[in-house]
């Protein structure tokens, strides 16, 4: 891939806001990509590749162009009409570009390790709730440093993998302390934190699950809330009751807070109908659904998140995608970076699991790995390569976006903007 550079650099003894305000203005024009996916099937030209859901469009452009100025998408087109005079042009030279990956669903902020726990599973035993218990131990015992190191090794990670959104959760203090430094890291790392007080009981509050709620909705909240953007609860047999998490959420919407679920996961359950009733920007897991969630789904602005990496490493049932697609569900994938039941950070890999197990095409994949998790996060600036949109786009090493299923467990990231800034 050539770069060629058009323009001059900036003085590096100009004026820091003066150089500031011409890196705002700059542009860089990306040509010879061979295939554009752009999500949005309302450009010129724009062919689609697949139905992704109610509402959703799966577009892709051949032979395209795209040109950014500072940190948002300018033009988009064919490369015949690129426009002149970009500050910096970039030759993809015949390769596929997609939008950055958005990753709606990590847990990133841990201590410890539960690989004997993976080794156990794969070897007959079942997978259940109770297990994160033996996380927040270790996320208790470790110092800040040594948790805020890990979050960085693992955000650097999925950045290699063409991640350019996520979300982290907290989940594995449990305590008030504990739970505000979780959030208070992640708020050091990406704008979209959740709160997740509400994961499981922890073991001094064994049988008393509703005192323990007493607290997450108080002085846990209370620490918690100004460093958050969302609140969770873990809706399952195991974990939380329907009445238990729906206390936690609204709790949390009285403080701002926007609600998502955990639910589904481990068995049918009230999850579902739960995020659909307060309107949560996301219900993820949704392994077991009955035809009334699915129903309730389709009606509602509710986003269907699926985890594959979460089946992938429990040996539990995976989710059944092209049902929810074909009612008209608005589905995301995510990675559950988390180390219990899903200790990878690669979307491709989502991608791949779920063309190859949950039954929907390359194209729907990728959409719902990119404007699907926007929708999760209730984002509209990013996920689509459009103008006006964020220039966050990933060059893949391939022809195709289908790569990401044909070649799965390849470096496949050749080069990732991020707001205009190349990652590196």
């Amino acid at each position: 891939m050539a770069d060629v550079i058009v323009g001059h650099d900036r003085d590096q003894h100009a004026d820091p806001a003066a150089a500031e305000a011409a890196d705002a203005e700059r542009t860089l024009l990306i040509t010879g990509i061979g295939e554009l996916v752009t999500n949005d099937a309302t450009l010129d030209a724009t062919v689609p590749i697949g139905r992704s859901d109610a509402g959703g469009a799966v577009g892709v452009l051949w032979n395209a162009a795209v040109l950014i100025e500072g940190e948002r998408i300018a033009w988009v087109g064919s490369v015949q009409r690129a426009p002149d005079g970009a500050d910096a042009v970039v030759d993809a030279g015949g390769a596929a570009v997609i939008p950055g990956f958005v990753d709606s669903h990590t847990h990133l902020v841990f201590g410890g390790d539960r690989s004997a726990e993976f080794t156990a599973r794969m070897s007959g035993h079942r997978y259940e709730a109770g297990g994160i218990r033996s996380t927040v131990a270790a996320t208790r015992a470790a110092g800040e440093e040594v948790l805020r190191t890990r979050l960085h090794r693992l955000v650097d990670e999925l950045r290699d993998q063409g991640t350019t959104t996520f979300e982290v959760k907290s989940g594995y203090g449990l305590d008030a302390a504990t739970e505000a430094i979780s959030v208070r890291l992640a708020r050091e790392v990406t704008p979209e934190v959740t709160f997740l007080g509400a994961h499981v009981v922890p073991p001094e509050f064994e049988g008393r699950a509703d005192e323990y709620v007493d607290l997450v909705c108080g002085e846990m909240l209370d620490a918690c809330a100004p460093h958050a953007r969302w609140i969770d609860a873990f809706c399952e047999t195991g974990a939380f009751t329907v009445e238990q998490s729906r206390r936690v959420l609204e709790a949390g919407s009285m403080r701002g807070l926007m609600p998502r679920v955990h639910g589904n996961q481990l068995g049918a359950g009230g999850g579902v109908a739960l995020a659909v009733e307060l309107s949560a920007a996301s219900v993820d897991h949704c392994t077991f659904l009955s035809d009334a969630d699915v129903a309730a789904l389709a009606g509602s602005e509710t986003v269907a998140t699926l985890l594959p990496g979460v089946e992938f490493s429990t040996k539990q049932p995976y989710p059944d995608a092209r049902r929810l697609l074909d009612a008209g569900v608005t589905v995301a994938l995510a990675s559950d970076c988390n180390p219990g039941s899903s200790f990878t950070s690669s979307m491709p890999l989502m991608v791949a699991l779920a063309v190859r197990e949950m039954g929907m095409t390359t194209g729907e994949a990728v959409w719902a790995a990119t404007a699907g998790g926007a929708r999760a996060l209730r984002r509209d600036d990013i996920g689509v390569i459009a103008p006006g949109r964020r220039a966050d786009l990933v060059v893949l090493r391939g022809p195709s976006h289908a790569y990401l299923a044909y070649r799965p467990g390849v470096p496949l990231i050749e080069r990732m903007w991020m707001g205009g800034v190349e990652h590196c």
